[in-house]
């Protein structure tokens, strides 16, 4: 749950992010709403955690994570920052969550109430890693071709150019790739379409394994938990049948 607070007893919450696709306990591929909710518990659960926010006089954006199941929510851990995944949240409430962190540690008047929030559509991410798809062995090198993909609804986070170089020293990620559209049907087609059109040539990428992810029937139908990648990858999921060049 995505939560935004003055530090001073103001708070309110941003709705949720469904983070369950991982590998490792890393998030692969994130998105809002969560399928596996509905408002009533997405009402229940967002007001909880600003509740709990307000009380303890919360200053910043940050992030309260949690395992849902059977109707409950467990309650893991606390991010008291942005994280990878915040521009799904920035889609779907048309809020600029950098801009609002920033004018939050700057003690500027908190003038944002839970009743101005509106959630509108679907939003999906990708995060590219410069990583085999198969074997997950990370990729540094040089970029030799890159095409970022466009569009309504589109929006690519990323540093990288032709010609820039990955280094092995840090975390491998290329760019999210995050699209939007009026229902998850809608944003899917979008993430296809994108995911054919980005270029990344002279590393290996991660892409391979989104475009095989967004072609299967339990991730169109939004019915995966928090094991479901990695039964996928043990299972074969993957296979270099494709070259993988992104």
């Amino acid at each position: 749950i995505q939560v935004l607070g003055d530090g001073n007893g103001k708070a309110i919450h941003l709705g949720e992010r469904e983070c369950s696709l991982q590998r490792r306990h890393q998030k692969v591929l994130e998105e809002s709403p969560s399928p596996a909710l509905n408002v009533k518990a997405r009402d229940a659960i967002g007001e909880t955690v600003a509740k709990a926010m307000r009380e303890i006089q919360y200053l910043g954006v940050g992030t309260v994570e949690f395992l849902y199941e059977d109707g409950q929510f467990y309650f893991i851990e606390m991010n008291t920052r942005i994280q990878v995944e915040h521009p799904v949240t920035e889609m779907i409430t048309d809020l600029d969550l950098i801009f609002e962190q920033i004018r939050a540690a700057a003690g500027n008047e908190f003038t944002l109430k839970q009743s101005d929030i509106e959630f509108r559509g679907h939003a999906i991410e990708c995060r590219i890693n410069a990583e085999n798809p198969v074997s997950f062995r990370p990729s540094p090198g040089k970029i030799l071709h890159y095409h970022a993909p466009g569009g309504l609804g589109v929006r690519i986070d990323s540093a990288v150019y032709q010609g820039y170089a990955i280094p092995p020293y840090y975390d491998s990620l290329v760019g999210k790739l995050i699209v939007h559209g009026k229902t998850r049907t809608e944003a899917l087609m979008r993430l296809k379409r994108a995911l054919d059109e980005v270029v990344v040539d002279g590393i290996e990428t991660t892409l391979p394994l989104f475009r095989a992810l967004v072609a299967e029937p339990d991730i169109i139908d939004g019915n995966y938990h928090i094991h479901w990648l990695e039964q996928f990858l043990a299972k074969g999921g993957m296979v270099e049948s494709e070259p993988l060049s992104s």
